[in-house]
């Protein structure tokens, strides 16, 4: 049996088949009333239904019928279901968008019994085509002018609006799906992804018909035709044409120009002329009819019909018209051309020149388009793509990698400005590159034309490679394949041309990819580095280009240019010789494009002939000394002329300074003679290690510094590496015999091997992680790091989270050091990080690598793991950092100290922020919290329900719970690291005596303010039932009350709602998560405290009176501290006394300022629950001005201000977080709970607003 598909191809083989006229027309004259249209089921719907015509195939099913059977009694071989607007995008302005579906399949369903109906009649076969309208929103125009990257509505949501048509249409009987009136070819694109997407997944294919919109816009046929007839969806659609806005004579010179541009079958179905004064439309149908029968004579359409003002009269005479008329004969497109397109089509084929495509939107590569998109300032960010396209780029590569970015939204929001700039968009098509796949996603979405995905590869296998290819091939774009496979990276010739060969099979084979589609990207890698096996990379490239060009028909070729001299950075004209010396031979080759610095490249022929000779040796591997020569050519010529001359002055410097200046200059001639020297200075370097660790790692601290500056390059600091190599290579020995003589003094070795006597500083498992292969400097860091004494475990590049974390327990290591290049190695750290604290694994973390940075790794891992996890720049100061962290004397303050900056940071970067993103309360409720109450974990019942007030505590008790740092805090005495914390402060150089003597007179004033009883601590703790009600926590009586009495007391909760960047996955949290909630079943109780320390102001008033400033000060800082000792001390005995539910817990003091026990104690106005209001209810539930004489004051502050309040939570999931800034839709809501007006609402929580009161 024939497929629909197949029927109608046999049709147009023979003759030209005709499509029915418009809907609305045809409504219209019907007259129909808001009655008509509501009939009974929607007579109380809240808004007006008139106008919604395709509400009548539920309403008033009849008269569409008869419309339908007019039409196809008319002629008509096809007719259009009534369903132009019956997405929900469109439905919405009805309030509809909830019959979506149900539209779509009721008008399928009456279109399919009335062609039925007429196939019986008439005995000729008749087809239903379901109508898929462009909505009334667009993907490629900003709604608003003063926001050009703004749009009102997704692809995303796009595509499952359209896929829920589809739905519909395909459930209700249809044989056709025709995406009509396309004004944007991205909301087209969406269109399709979601009809590819249904067909791949859940339907048998159906034919697919495509009609585009067209205004007066030349450029805009050019895209249309262009993006869909030669992209990859060319194999997916059946036919494609125009309708509305234009009469056929209008129509003419675009359906000509579309047919020498498709195979596909042309479709058109033009108005009844052009619109009169009046909207209404004049052309009669024999007028329609000899416009359309001239498009027939001349060969020009396969599928005709009308649009609006047609009607069955009309279509009565087109059919006649064209009854005798051949059909149009698709050409044979020529093959070989590559086409892209931004607003205009862009053609690359075998006389192309060389094609730019323009690197400098890329933040991994330019510093000032990152500075401007790290800083939001995306506008001018745009004069960077500009300015490209002005010095030539033909197409516009768009890089957002960066750990600090949320990628996809970076990328939307670029891409969204470029199309709103036509100097850009209409100009050059997009290379959309990442090493972050969700990042092209975004940004493929976003693009009307088509396009190039930088890149995919073979490296993470077959399966993940295939499914990357076919997604990029629904968003109908070209794709550059990197020369990687599982094993790695390409370097040598046959292995790039193994490579590619597969992949191209796959591509071509499996996924049916457009060969003129394929990109190959061979890896151009760099030269002139100094290390012999990388003398071949350029030669390697070339060869494989000419190979590769030879054996895989349409494929082409590129590659990033400034790889080739990465050992130069710095030297420009150095960089642009080699650039140009390079580009001259692959494109001669084959090489078809690449990622430049449009305009920097210089024409070879004007290149300083003996520079030019030296980059002719170095890239074609002529001469051994050629990197040596390029670089004294650079230092005679690249600095204005200067000349550097070297002599021997320098050895008459101490053997310090010699050692240093040899590894800065990569001198290896004196090195091992100047270790030895200072080795034998036994009264200042004890051991081999200290000459290591003084001067060898000083020299190489240089090298660093200088190398991150741009200073110093790649060859130079191989050789400097090599000098290093050569100088530990001679101390060696030496702590060998050192390492023999102190394991002889601790006993005999079977003693030491039973007691697993490890001679190394600690054992550090270094790895690259998974997805990356670049491992330079990890390699260096692991040179170092064994260099000065640590046992390093290298487990190389691609490493998976499984293996470096089976390494590291395997090898009971101290340290865990990740490295990375590439932007997803950042989110594999971060996953890394994650699965770490899940399998409670606490050693160190150490994080370094290129992408990599402070700010990254303190929001992004430091978060997800609770041990420490430190950024580390350079190998010099990784082994300061593993020496600390292992050194049982500073970890503790060295952590806390990194804790610290890290937070700060964090501030900092949230602060910066200039456009938070939010959710909706709704969404955020559903990403919320949700505990498995079920089978998690059973809330223990408190010993007691109810209050227990403390009326004079012990003060003696709480004394050993002062936490001393905020003491100094309040003096300004702050420890500089080591020095920071409490006892550590008094070694302090700066202020540690003074310290020293302000502690001693806070002990002497504490033991006299607790002997004679001038101070008094005073307090009460309660606890209830409780269940959870969304955001609220209600509060109980007596556990029989919960669920059939009121509530005694409600807590109202604040819920996070700014959004999580996207590598993220924690939830959006309201401290109503932590309790069990009500229909749950699950019993849950809530705590809660208030302390305070009575006495202090009496004192500060008899000290005032003396003129004592200086004991006001040290009276209320006593009595704060006392008051924070007195909530500590009692929260430990809530948890193992009155409730009980850690009754086991031995914490020491260190454990309780860390906060490793179970459970919280968070405080109204503070992050957990901003809002003050909050403590009238404490106050009023438990009676604690009352009971304790704790007041509060008109602002809700405390009095005494020595005092401290919160509410216990014990579930061991709860957590401390910040509800961070909110939005006027969970205000609303808020206020409405609480019974308080919003003005009330946003005067408390202002610090907290997201939005503008004004």
């Amino acid at each position: 049996q024939k497929s629909v598909e197949d029927e109608i191809e046999s049709v147009l083989q023979e003759r030209i088949m005709v499509l029915d006229g418009g809907m609305g027309t045809m409504i219209q004259q019907h007259a129909l009333s808001e009655e008509d249209f509501r009939g009974h089921e929607f007579k109380d719907h809240s808004r007006p239904l008139k106008g919604n015509n395709d509400l009548l195939s539920i309403t008033q099913p009849d008269i569409i019928c008869d419309i339908h059977k007019e039409y196809l009694l008319s002629g008509a071989d096809i007719i259009e279901t009534n369903t132009f607007s019956s997405t929900r995008v469109a439905q919405a302005d009805y309030g509809l968008e909830h019959l979506a579906y149900r539209l779509n399949r009721v008008s399928a369903q009456v279109a399919r019994k009335a062609a039925n109906d007429i196939t019986a009649q008439t005995g000729i076969r008749r087809y239903v085509a379901g109508a898929m309208g462009p909505t009334n929103r667009t993907l490629s125009v900003s709604p608003s002018v003063e926001r050009p990257e703004y749009r009102n509505i997704t692809f995303d949501e796009l595509v499952e609006a359209y896929k829920e048509q589809a739905k519909g249409l395909l459930d209700g009987g249809v044989d056709i799906l025709l995406v009509e009136t396309v004004f944007d070819t991205a909301n087209a694109k969406a269109a399709l992804f979601a009809l590819q997407t249904l067909f791949e997944e859940e339907y048998a294919p159906r034919p697919i018909f495509v009609s585009m919109l067209l205004l007066n816009v030349l450029c805009m046929l050019k895209l249309d035709f262009m993006f869909l007839s030669q992209n990859n969806f060319k194999n997916l659609f059946f036919s494609i044409g125009l309708n509305c806005a234009l009469g056929a004579v209008e129509m003419r010179p675009f359906i000509e120009t579309i047919g020498k541009c498709t195979a596909a079958y042309i479709i058109c179905y033009p108005n009844a002329g052009l619109p009169n004064t009046f909207g209404g439309y004049d052309e009669t149908p024999e007028v329609t009819a000899k416009h359309i029968k001239n498009f027939a004579l001349d060969g020009l359409v396969n599928i005709v019909g009308g649009c609006c003002g047609t009607t069955p009269a009309h279509i009565r005479k087109i059919a006649e018209a064209v009854k005798f008329c051949k059909p149009r004969v698709p050409p044979s497109l020529s093959q070989g051309y590559m086409l892209l397109a931004g607003l205009e089509p862009f053609r690359i084929g075998p006389y192309t020149n060389f094609v730019n495509i323009g690197e400098r939107c890329n933040v991994a590569g330019s510093r000032k388009f990152a500075k401007l998109i790290m800083a939001g300032n995306y506008e001018e960010a745009l004069s960077v793509a500009k300015l490209q396209v002005e010095m030539g780029a033909q197409v516009l590569d768009i890089n957002m990698d960066d750990g600090m970015l949320d990628g996809p939204a970076a990328m939307t929001r670029f891409c969204n400005l470029i199309s709103s700039e036509p100097d850009i968009a209409k100009v050059v098509p997009l290379c959309i590159d990442s090493s972050n796949f969700s990042v092209i996603e975004a940004g493929l979405k976003c693009c009307q034309g088509k396009c190039i995905v930088n890149s995919i590869s073979l490296k993470e296998g077959e399966e993940d490679f295939l499914e990357k290819a076919r997604r990029i091939k629904l968003y109908g774009a070209a794709v550059v394949v990197m020369a990687f496979d599982e094993m790695g990276q390409a370097t040598e010739t046959e292995t790039k041309i193994a490579i590619c060969s597969r992949a191209y099979h796959l591509l071509v084979e499996k996924v049916h990819f457009n060969p003129n589609d394929i990109i190959f990207d061979p890896n151009i890698l760099t030269i002139g580095t100094g290390m012999e096996e990388h003398n071949l990379y350029a030669m390697n490239f070339i060869n494989a280009t000419k190979t590769i060009k030879e054996t895989l028909p349409g494929a082409r070729i590129s590659g990033g240019l400034s790889n080739l001299s990465f050992s130069f950075r710095g030297m420009d004209a150095i960089r642009e010789a080699m650039h140009g010396v390079f580009l001259y031979h692959a494109i001669k080759y084959g090489m078809d494009m690449g990622i430049v610095n449009a305009g920097n490249l210089p024409v070879y022929d004007d290149i300083h002939k003996e520079l030019l000779q030296l980059c002719e040796n170095l890239i074609w591997n002529k001469d051994p000394d050629a990197t040596e020569k390029l670089l004294h050519y650079a230092q005679n010529h690249a600095q204005g002329g200067r000349k550097v001359v070297q002599t021997d002055e320098w050895r008459k410097s101490s053997v310090e300074e010699r050692l240093e200046y040899a590894l800065i200059k990569g001198i290896e001639k004196y090195v091992t003679a100047d270790t030895e020297e200072a080795r034998l200075n036994q009264e200042k370097y004890p051991r081999p290690l200290n000459v290591i660790e003084g001067p060898l790692m000083n020299g190489m601290k240089i090298v660093g510094d200088l190398f991150g500056a741009g200073k110093m390059f790649l060859p130079q600091v191989i050789k400097s590496a090599r000098v290093m190599k050569k100088a530990v290579g001679h101390l060696i020995p030496y702590m060998e015999k050192e390492r023999e003589e102190r394991r002889a003094k601790r006993g005999n070795r079977e003693e030491e091997a039973s007691q697993s006597f490890d001679p190394y500083n600690g054992t550090i498992v270094l790895a690259t992680v998974k997805g990356d292969v670049h491992d330079i400097g990890k390699n260096i860091v692991g040179v170092v790091l064994g260099c000065n004494n640590f046992r390093v475990i290298d487990l190389g590049v691609m490493t998976p989270c499984d293996k470096i974390l089976r390494a590291a327990v395997e090898n009971k290591a101290d340290i865990i050091g990740l490295s990375g290049l590439i932007t997803p190695s950042l989110d594999e750290m971060i996953f890394v990080a994650k699965e770490m604290e899940r399998l409670a694994i606490k050693i160190p973390l150490l994080i370094g690598g290129a992408t990599t940075s402070k700010t990254h790794t303190a929001v992004k891992i430091a978060p997800r793991y609770s041990a420490p996890v430190i950024h580390v720049l350079d190998a010099s100061k990784s082994v300061v950092v593993c020496s600390q962290l292992l050194d049982e004397s500073v970890k503790d303050v060295f952590f806390e100290e990194i804790l610290e900056e890290y937070e700060e940071i964090r501030q900092e970067h949230y602060e910066s922020l200039k456009e938070r993103r939010y959710l909706s309360l709704q969404q955020a409720r559903r990403k919320g919290f949700h505990n498995d109450w079920l089978s998690g974990h059973k809330a223990v019942k408190p010993k007691f329900i109810g209050t227990k007030v403390f009326e004079d505590y012990d003060l003696k008790r709480l004394v050993e719970y002062i936490d001393w740092k905020p003491f100094f805090d309040v003096w300004q005495l702050r420890g500089k690291y080591p020095n920071r914390g409490f006892p550590k402060v008094f070694n302090d150089k700066t202020v540690g005596e003074e310290a020293k003597r302000v502690y001693n007179d806070a002990q002497n004033l504490l033991k006299m303010l607790i002997n004679q009883k001038k101070l008094q601590a005073r307090g009460v703790v309660g606890f209830w039932p409780a269940q959870s009600v969304q955001d609220d926590i209600h509060l109980y009586a007596v556990e029989e009350a919960v669920g059939s009495s009121e509530p005694i007391a409600t807590f109202y909760g604040l819920r996070q709602q700014a959004e999580k960047d996207s590598a993220c996955t924690d939830p959006y949290y309201c401290l109503s998560d932590f309790i069990a909630p009500l229909d749950s079943g699950i019993s849950d109780y809530l705590g809660l405290f208030a302390v305070a320390c009575f006495g202090v102001e009496e004192l500060c008033s008899e000290f005032r009176k003396q003129d004592d400033e200086y004991n006001i000060i040290m009276v209320k800082a006593l009595g704060d501290r006392l008051a924070e000792a007195f909530a500590e001390e009692l929260h430990e005995r809530v948890r193992t006394e009155f409730w009980a539910y850690c009754s086991t817990e031995q914490l020491d003091l260190s454990d309780l300022r860390r906060m490793k026990y179970e459970g919280i104690r968070p405080a109204p106005g503070y992050p957990s629950q901003p809002d003050h209001t909050e403590k009238l209810t404490m106050w009023k539930l438990a009676n604690i001005e009352e009971t304790t004489g704790i007041g509060l004051t008109e602002s809700l502050a405390m009095i005494p201000a020595s005092a401290v309040s919160g509410l216990y939570f014990s579930s061991p999931k709860s957590k401390y977080f910040s509800v961070g800034k909110i939005c006027k839709d969970q205000v609303e809501d808020y206020a409405l709970r609480k019974n308080l007006s919003v003005a009330e609402v946003e005067k408390w929580l202002g610090p907290i607003l997201g939005y503008d009161t004004q």
